[in-house]
């Protein structure tokens, strides 16, 4: 087995990469980092500079772990803004930096692909050491591997990379019926406020579709990728993603993509972009036009729980942040990554840093359960 490097998914081919796709994380699939780099979405300029480790045997690709090679830390939602200022203020360049994550997508998911039947762990520990190589031979301050899946945290620590936890918000199916089973599980309050909310939205001027596979148009990622920038020029500033990147995944990827969009006078007003693959329901961007109370909620949050519910889905994830999901029926879980400092003396800073976040965090998650929508909190939900 040999180590192969690649600047492009395009010379690794679809089908090789398809082999080694994950079941159940879209994000890693050839469409969708294929059409981040055709659509100029990364590469040249964005900060993002992709790199691909390849394991081969012959002319077989049996597994990979994608990389990029980072000169900011934009698009990443695991935020170490403050690390890259501590190096800068005693002269030591933070970037570029190692990093393996998918671009702008804050999701749990493999960062290691493996073919069905090949030596998983012998594939994992080749590409990780790699990995690492090519932080040390390239003099690169850091290396960081974000949004691991939970349980593979020794796996990241054996070579002495630190761990590092985070917090997101997550609906969990407890095989709810359908919606009113799932209402009938929070607290009055919430379960009120949420069938005010929904009757809000149902008496707008508007109206709602779902689209999927071959209803999606070029029309309908012309207009998610116009409410995408709505939200950027409003909240964050310059968007990531461009226009012909939501043309390509409403092609390549439009059995996966789930699309709420909102329509007044055959207008279309308001759109949120989620995926589907296995289990589990991504949110990934919303945006609107004009102001619509409530169908924020209404498209991003209980559109995709009764979807999830119909489904038989066993989770939605809704993206970074947002503790108002709380209300809505979500719940806090940890997410984690890992983290190798180039810098002994900032490694042992870092570290100090880590752990006492950590104690933050869990002091996080602790308001968080307390502020949660259900009657009680549900085994599985921390």
């Amino acid at each position: 087995m040999r180590i192969r490097l690649e600047q492009s998914i395009s010379e690794i081919g679809c089908d090789q990469w398809d082999a080694i796709s994950h079941p159940s994380f879209p994000f890693s699939d050839y469409s969708y980092l294929h059409a981040l780099e055709n659509s100029g979405s990364i590469g040249a300029d964005t900060g993002w500079e992709p790199l691909y480790l390849c394991a081969m045997e012959k002319d077989t690709l049996l597994g990979a772990m994608y990389l990029y090679v980072k000169t900011d830390s934009y698009g990443e939602y695991i935020f170490d803004w403050a690390w890259a200022e501590a190096f800068q203020r005693y002269g030591i360049p933070y970037y570029p930096k190692l990093i393996s994550a998918v671009p702008y997508t804050p999701a749990t998911g493999p960062k290691i692909l493996c073919r069905n039947g090949a030596p998983v762990e012998e594939i994992r520990e080749l590409l990780l050491r790699s990995a690492l190589d090519v932080a040390r031979e390239n003099d690169l301050s850091s290396f960081h591997v974000l949004f691991i899946p939970d349980g593979e945290q020794a796996f990241f620590r054996d070579p002495g990379m630190m761990i590092r936890s985070s917090m997101q918000f997550h609906w969990h199916n407890r095989d709810y019926s359908d919606f009113e089973d799932f209402l009938a599980a929070l607290k009055n309050k919430k379960r009120h406020e949420i069938r005010r909310e929904r009757k809000a939205v149902s008496a707008l001027p508007i109206e709602i579709c779902e689209l999927r596979g071959n209803d999606l148009t070029e029309e309908h990622a012309r207009m998610m990728y116009g409410f995408y920038v709505i939200t950027y020029d409003r909240k964050w500033g310059q968007p990531y993603l461009t226009r012909d990147f939501f043309c390509e995944i409403f092609e390549t990827m439009k059995d996966n993509v789930v699309l709420w969009m909102a329509r007044e006078a055959r207008e279309w007003v308001a759109g949120a972009l989620h995926f589907q693959k296995g289990s589990t329901l991504y949110g990934r961007h919303w945006g609107c036009s004009g102001h619509y109370r409530y169908l924020h909620f209404e498209l991003c949050y209980y559109r995709a729980i009764e979807y999830a519910i119909r489904h038989g889905l066993q989770r939605v994830e809704a993206g970074a942040q947002g503790p108002n999901k709380l209300l809505k029926g979500y719940v806090p879980v940890s997410t984690y990554s890992a983290h190798w400092i180039s810098d002994p003396e900032f490694r042992s800073a870092i570290e100090k840093y880590i752990l006492e976040e950590s104690d933050h965090l869990r002091a996080a998650m602790k308001e968080g359960e307390d502020r949660s929508a259900f009657k009680q909190n549900l085994p599985g939900d921390s």
